[in-house]
């Protein structure tokens, strides 16, 4: 599995209403797309919940490369670019995936760390692993995906949750507009 995101920071004064019109009208083209394990789409004002920017950040779970590749290079990734700009696409190589029933998802969390040069890649992994199960079980935790990119050398801890998290560790909040299933 591979776990990707892109972002987009909007201007202070930036009408968000439009990313939650276009979240409306385009989110449920890529319900079945294949190989997706799911997208959601993301965005945060600026001011809430503690973000500093008005966002607009897609997070994919694929179940093969395949798909991401197959998206990346289609008519939807296309038509973005064309509206929004050319984003850098993140992508991480997924160590643990818990995922459930995601339709009632409304907010997730995503916090991006940095692994330290030489960090026991197995031993983070296996913390990671057990973390992503411990969140996972928590009441109202949709979705818990840890993954990590060696080219950078981060580590991506994404939450889907039913209601409102704590914010904390500096996560970045999102309100999840849709959520497109295989």
């Amino acid at each position: 599995m591979i776990a990707m995101q892109y972002g987009f920071t909007l201007p202070a004064d930036y009408d968000m209403t439009i990313i939650d019109r276009r979240i409306r009208d385009k989110g449920p083209m890529l319900d079945g797309f294949s190989n997706l394990g799911f997208k959601a789409y993301l965005s945060a004002r600026k001011g809430e919940f503690g973000s500093r920017e008005n966002l607009y950040a897609p997070f994919y779970l694929w179940k093969q490369p395949q798909g991401a590749s197959d998206f990346l290079t289609g008519p939807g990734f296309e038509g973005l670019t064309q509206s929004f700009g050319w984003p850098q696409v993140r992508h991480w190589m997924v160590w643990n995936a818990e995922v459930a029933d995601l339709r009632a998802a409304k907010f997730a969390s995503c916090d991006i760390l940095p692994i330290p040069a030489y960090a026991p890649l197995a031993e983070i992994r296996k913390e990671e692993v057990t973390r992503s199960h411990a969140e996972a079980a928590r009441r109202g935790v949709l979705a818990s995906i840890s993954a990590f990119e060696p080219s950078g050398w981060s580590l991506v801890r994404f939450t889907l949750f039913r209601d409102m998290p704590l914010i904390s560790n500096g996560d970045q909040i999102y309100r999840v507009g849709h959520v497109s299933l295989p």
